[in-house]
């Protein structure tokens, strides 16, 4: 039996570690034990404890509740606890997901510890150093064992960094890289047909609207920038003739309050829908009701294509490159007229198919199966 450690803090990452703690539990629970370790980078019940219990993850074998913080001092913290649990239980590999503090933490205590690190969702670049996810993304990739890519463009990525694909045996200057697939398709087909029963979805059945997310440091902690995203958006949804839902993440939920006439304005339009953040499989049938999605989120960026809807970036990059390629999003940033460009080119778009760019809903499994073999030879 091998132990595997799995570092987790933030919504997508729950959401991509559903889909692998399903595979090691049905194909693996004889030789692989996986422990959770939750950082509590998100903390609150609404952004982290309900996605565990809908998508029947196992239950976190640590919770370190780092909490918020400026990025070092976050940072920071989460490494302490971190080498705490990692250096008690010795895990035979640490795995980590995606592009958080919690991801760059998790991969540094384990690298400073030569444990293995397996990195899912690697190779993915903005090319926009201002943004601490890519920071976080590229420190992680240039010290994992085994880099598993969604795209081939992340593929790409890696090779141009030195890091290729290969058979043989993997080390942290010799990694493992490979095209899986993605882990959050596997996870919207395997609880995309799930019924639930959320208020806020019954309500908005049959009802065009337009579903967005504000949650970015860069969109939502500059009150003139914060501003222009919610009032072009007012003006969008109105002028269209379309309701405007909006799940209120806390740091949007605490810039808002700091702009008490902007908050008003959206509280006293009657197409405007202020809700709490939803779980995953009610983000996944709001995503698949709306009519266009707005959002600053890379997962939900994904997701939307999954759902098989346009999308408005609210950045001026992306990692996703090859859903802004197929046309179905576009990259708008926080600027009023690219906004505006976007909203109505791509509600005037007929697509008519959606190619399949994140493999063929097993990536979980392709992973699990790689993991094995680094573990076991």
């Amino acid at each position: 039996m091998k132990k595997v450690m799995t570092i987790v803090g933030a919504r997508p990452q729950f959401i991509k570690a559903a889909a692998l703690n399903r595979v090691f539990r049905r194909d693996y629970d004889e030789v692989i034990q996986e422990l959770i370790v939750h950082t509590g980078q998100h903390y609150d019940e609404g952004m982290s404890q309900v996605f565990f219990d809908e998508m029947e993850i196992d239950v976190p074998f640590a919770v370190l509740k780092a909490g918020s913080g400026n990025h070092g001092e976050q940072t920071g913290r989460m490494m302490m606890a971190l080498e705490e649990v990692v250096l008690k239980e010795q895990p035979d590999a640490v795995i980590v997901y995606g592009d958080t503090n919690s991801t760059m933490a998790g991969a540094l205590v384990a690298a400073k510890c030569n444990i293995p690190i397996v990195h899912i969702e690697a190779g993915l670049r903005s090319f926009l150093r201002t943004m601490p996810e890519e920071i976080n993304r590229v420190v992680t990739d240039h010290v994992s064992t085994l880099l598993f890519s969604p795209t081939q463009q992340g593929i790409d990525n890696l090779q141009h960094e030195g890091m290729v694909q290969h058979d043989g045996a993997y080390s942290a200057v010799n990694p493992g890289v490979f095209l899986c697939g993605d882990v959050m398709y596997d996870n919207a087909l395997y609880y995309g047909s799930r019924e639930v029963v959320h208020p806020d979805v019954v309500a908005l059945e049959g009802k065009r609207f337009v579903l967005s997310t504000i949650h970015r440091d860069h969109n939502t902690d500059d009150p003139a920038v914060l501003r222009s995203i919610v009032e072009a958006l007012l003006h969008l949804t109105q002028q269209h003739d379309l309701e405007w839902v909006l799940p209120v993440h806390p740091r949007l939920r605490k810039n808002l309050e700091l702009q008490p006439d902007l908050m008003n304005k959206m509280r006293n339009a009657s197409h405007v829908h202020l809700i709490q953040p939803v779980g995953y499989i009610a983000m996944l049938q709001l995503e698949r009701m709306s009519t266009l999605i707005v959002t600053d989120s890379g997962g939900v960026q994904k997701e939307s294509y999954f759902a098989q809807r346009p999308c408005v970036i609210l950045r001026s990059t992306t990692e996703w490159t090859e859903i802004v390629q197929q046309g179905r999003a576009i990259l708008a940033g926080a600027d009023p007229d690219k906004m505006t460009q976007a909203f109505e080119t791509l509600l005037k778009a007929q697509f008519n198919d959606w190619p399949e760019l994140y493999g063929d809903g097993k990536a979980a499994e392709s992973i699990a199966a790689e993991i094995n073999r680094l573990l076991h030879g």
